[in-house]
């Protein structure tokens, strides 16, 4: 055989194995996800909050998440809301404060983004004489369920320090674009998010509905300026061995693009920050994870690792394409047929694509959403090129909004 059959061959078992062991680890570690058992709330009312809402030009959809958060079914006395209007254009600081909130204006051209603001505010409230047990996050466009302080505060009693909120979808049924990533979320939820909570491994932040124990933030810091400061607030958790955990029944609505431009560009936000932060921290964590032999660290490794299951599922569908109509072509060596037979592949793609409608039948959505699982599939297409063009683009640090304009209300909200 020449060389160069030689190093074909070892780059397609490579793929197999890396493909392979990954994808069956992923698939098998979401059956734990299967059991939810749901969390009673057994503590009164005694941990402070002060929430914190990071806001650019939101004039449309600040006054209904303010009027939401104030009727909390939580002593008003132990929470305050703050609104950072970051560098806003428009009147989102007057409606904040017309709202009853207090409006935090920010400008600085030269910091821009979600991370840079967030750290801004957190310094302002360290200096103010009243001080919070904890900080709770949430973006303009969100709407929380009552019972959501109370669900942080019964977790920060029982020792937890980073806490991540259910993410739902608010407009799940605008569009197409909208429905898929209420799919995608069903299945974040169910199969990534409470089976890792399950086995006390680390949950991933993201990005909202989060709650944080002010201790912690104080001693380390905020420290994340990333296009994905949740990842990158959550390696550096992990990094320290804190380990963010979920809160299944502390549930967050959050407003999803409608059109595929603007779902693009929030991905590919999203992606390249992604890369930045497995630049950064997947070796680090991978190799403490095995030097300490601690499965959570290498749990977090391999999320950090593979920038979206998605490509991953692409791939195995590929895999299994090649073996089905191609086999003499993809089993070049006997090696590789020992190693991941078509069976194998054929598995782990049920367990994959199967475990899309389960979520959703655990999480009890709606019959309406099981519609977009006919065009959930050029969802998860239009993942790959996203992908590819992030991990070269991975460098870029401009961060790019995601403008909302669904100004609906908890109580309008469709179940």
């Amino acid at each position: 055989m020449s060389i160069l059959g030689t190093l074909a061959d070892g780059l397609f078992i490579a793929i197999q194995v890396l493909i392979g062991g990954t994808s069956a680890y992923l698939a098998i570690l979401a059956l734990f996800g299967l059991r939810h058992k749901k969390e009673t709330i057994q503590n009164s009312p005694q941990k402070t909050f002060a929430v914190i809402v990071a806001a650019h030009n939101e004039a449309e959809v600040i006054e209904p998440l303010i009027d939401n958060l104030k009727k909390m079914d939580y002593p008003n006395e132990l929470y305050d809301i703050y609104v950072i209007c970051d560098n806003c254009t428009d009147n989102t600081a007057e409606i904040v404060r017309r709202a009853g909130a207090i409006a935090c204006e920010r400008f600085d051209d030269t910091k821009r983004g979600k991370g840079y603001a967030i750290e801004w505010m957190l310094e302002r409230l360290w200096e103010r004489e009243k001080q919070y047990d904890a900080i709770v996050m949430f973006d303009a466009d969100n709407l929380a369920a009552t019972d959501f302080l109370s669900h942080m505060n019964e977790k920060l009693l029982k020792g937890a320090r980073v806490i991540q909120g259910y993410l739902d979808t608010k407009n799940p049924y605008d569009s197409w674009i909208s429905i898929s990533y209420a799919i995608s979320y069903y299945f974040t939820n169910r199969m990534w998010q409470l089976p890792r909570y399950n086995l006390g491994l680390a949950n991933a932040l993201g990005g909202t509905g989060i709650c944080i124990d002010t201790p912690l933030l104080k001693e380390m810091g905020w420290g994340a300026h990333s296009l994905t400061e949740d990842v990158e607030f959550t390696a550096r958790c992990v990094e320290r061995g804190i380990y963010p955990t979920w809160a299944h029944d502390a549930i967050v609505y959050d407003e999803k693009p409608n059109t595929l431009k603007a779902s693009w560009k929030q991905r590919m936000r999203w992606m390249q920050g992604h890369f930045d932060c497995a630049s950064r921290y997947l070796w680090p964590l991978l190799v403490k994870s095995i030097k300490t032999r601690n499965l959570a660290m290498l749990d977090a490794a391999l999320y950090l690792f593979q920038p979206m299951r998605l490509l991953m599922i692409l791939l195995i569908s590929i895999i299994l394409y090649l073996q089905l109509v191609m086999p003499s072509w993809w089993a070049v060596t006997d090696i590789q047929e020992k190693l991941f037979p078509t069976e194998f592949w054929t598995v782990v793609s049920i367990l994959i694509y199967g475990q899309l409608p389960l979520a959703m039948i655990l999480e009890r959505a709606p019959w309406r959403a099981y519609l977009g699982l006919i065009f959930y599939p050029i969802f998860l297409i239009t993942w790959f090129p996203i992908t590819v063009i992030a991990f070269f683009t991975k460098k870029n640090k401009t961060w790019s909004h995601t403008a909302h304009t669904r100004s609906i209300r908890l109580e309008e909200m469709s179940h």
